[in-house]
Formats: C-alpha cells, structure tokens, sequence
C-alpha cells in the first residue's frame, strides 16, 4: 500500500527544542482550525469540536495541496499534543462517579470493552484484516473513539494509513449512531435514564455520546456520560495488556519495543486519582477542561489533515465490515447489560 511522505503518527516526534521554527507553521494552522472548531461547537453545542477539527482537517487536505512546512508542525500535534490532551483526560474522571453506577452496570462497561475488543479481533481476523488494523478499530470502537485509536497506536506502532483509515471510520460510524440509538430506544421503549447508559456504553467519541445524550434529553445526558468516561477508563488497562502482548511476540533485539504501559496513559491514571481525591478546585478544573478540550482538538484536526479519500477507497471492503460489525457488536453488548442491570428500575 502506497503511503504518503510523512512519518507516521507512531513514530517518535523530533523534539520542539530542536526545531522551534519548523513547528511553528503548522502548529500555528492547528491553533486555527482549533478555534474555529470551539467557535462551531459553541454555536451548536451538539456537535463535539474533536469531529467538527477531523472533518475540516479531512476536506481541508483532499480539495487543497497543504504546504509541506505544515507537516512538522501537525506531525507534533498529531502524537505529542494529543497524547498530554490524552493525560489531561483524566481530570475529567471521578471514581466515586464510576463507581456510582453500581455493580451491573460497571460489569457491562467491562463486558463492552473486552468482549467489543476479543469479538472484533476475531472477525478481524476471519477477514483477513492485519493485526495492527483490527487492534485499532477493536479499541477505537470498543473503548472511546480516536483517542483510544491513537493512544493504541503509541503502543502497537501500526501503518499509517490502518491509523487514518480507523480514525476516519470512527468518524462515520460514530456519527450514524447519534441519530440511531435515540430512535432505536425510543422504539424499544426505553426510559430517559436506560436510554443515556446504553449510549454512554456504545457511542465511540466522548462528544457523540454527548449529541445522542442530548437528544435523548431528560436525564439521559448526564449518566451517558458516566457510563461513557466508565469505559475511557478502560483505556490504560487495554494499554497495559497491548504493552505486554507487544514484548512478548516481539524479538528480544528489537529495541525499539515501548514500555509497557506509555508514560501519557501513566499520567492520565495519576491525573484520574488525584481528581478523585477532591484536591483540585473547581476553578481549575473547569479551565483544564477548555485546555484538554482544545489540545485534543488541534490533534483531531493533525489527525484529520492525513485522512485521504483516495486512500480509503483502496483499503477496500474489509475494514468497513469490521466497522458495521464491531458497532452493531458493541451496541448489542450495551443494550442487552442495560437491560438485564435494571437501573431506572432500581
């Protein structure tokens, strides 16, 4: 598969000390397409920043020839600002929150996350799919969206165009669930509440789960959420194991095997603690928020910048159909532990 010029996003970033200049440009475009992705997002607070900067990154790179002095400059924020943006995630959980939604609930949250992964790998692989592929369309789906995509990639090191092609499925079929699963509980005749967890607990991106919850309305949005930030916390075990699983099936001499667990899913587990303790003021938070907000907003939009429609024609069908079948997977998993925990009748 033919691949374009620039290093891939798993590749280690030249340090910002060593070229402050050749940063600058891109960083400077990101910051940009940052703003006017925040400006969309607060005009209509339905649709998440993150996929309103993938998009304008997308149709920006496929209908105009973006300058090469861009490329080092979204190449650092396509993996080091979007994995402190990763880190500063953290601040977001509460445990107490998580723990909140009780035992049948965090059980499905569990059972979302490793058995969406272990079933989409395993139809991955029946269609032939590499390794490093269904991996990152496994976790992006299972876990939360481009991030997880991103942050797996940190570890497995994948080609990339099987990055930018799961990034871009992400998108489509995170946005088709938005309208979906409102209908489809509103046909199942589901409360508010039941209605909110099974799109926390299916939805891909943080900000699809928050367009589905707003839409489902009542008090759907804010125990979507929860159930949502349940399975980001999933992300450093997946890591972990990822980790793990890497330097076992990989040659001894191989020295360029990463640490078990990467040092920004380390921080975004102390970051989950230590905001969990109750420490950090709401003042702090709420500017932390904006902060991680924009961070991984630039990065979705670096991200977007290196998604190229033709590219996506020749990978074919396969990944498609992993895709339809790793949602609808996910979305059965969710719907049926909602229904069996019972907890708007609790």
């Amino acid at each position: 598969m033919r691949h374009t010029t620039h290093p891939p996003p798993g590749t280690p970033a030249r340090p910002l000390a060593t070229a402050p200049a050749g940063v600058v440009p891109g960083l400077a475009v990101c910051a940009v397409a940052t703003g006017v992705s925040l400006a969309v997002h607060r005009l209509v607070p339905a649709v998440s920043p993150l996929l309103v900067a993938i998009v304008v990154g997308a149709v920006a790179a496929n209908v105009a020839d973006l300058p090469g002095r861009w490329r080092p400059g979204l190449d650092f924020s396509a993996r080091r600002v979007l994995r402190v943006g990763i880190a500063l995630l953290g601040l977001q959980l509460l445990i107490g929150d998580v723990l909140g939604l009780g035992g049948p609930m965090i059980a499905t949250v569990v059972a979302v996350v490793g058995l969406g992964i272990g079933g989409s790998l395993l139809v991955g692989a029946r269609l032939g799919l590499s390794w490093s592929q269904r991996v990152l369309i496994a976790c992006g789906f299972s876990i939360c969206g481009a991030a997880a995509v991103a942050a797996v990639n940190g570890v497995v090191d994948a080609d990339e165009d099987d990055v930018l092609t799961s990034v871009a499925l992400v998108v489509v079929f995170g946005t088709l669930m938005i309208p979906a699963v409102p209908l489809l509980a509103g046909a199942l005749g589901m409360s508010d509440v039941d209605a909110g967890l099974w799109a926390g607990a299916s939805v891909h991106e943080v900000g699809q789960v928050v367009a589905a919850g707003g839409v489902i309305g009542g008090g759907a949005l804010a125990v979507a959420v929860v159930a949502k930030l349940a399975r980001v916390v999933m992300l450093a075990p997946v890591i972990a194991i990822l980790g793990v699983h890497r330097r076992i099936t990989e040659p001894a001499a191989d020295t360029r095997r990463p640490p078990v667990v990467p040092l920004f899913v380390v921080a975004f587990t102390v970051l989950v603690a230590v905001r969990s303790t109750g420490v950090i003021p709401d003042p702090v938070l709420a500017v932390t928020t904006e902060v991680q907000t924009a961070l991984l907003t630039a990065a979705m939009f670096a991200l977007g910048t290196g998604v190229r429609f033709a590219a996506l024609t020749r990978v074919g069908a396969k990944p498609f159909v992993l895709a339809s079948f790793a949602t609808v997977w996910v979305a059965s998993i969710a719907l049926a532990g909602v229904l069996l925990s019972g907890v708007s009748g609790a």
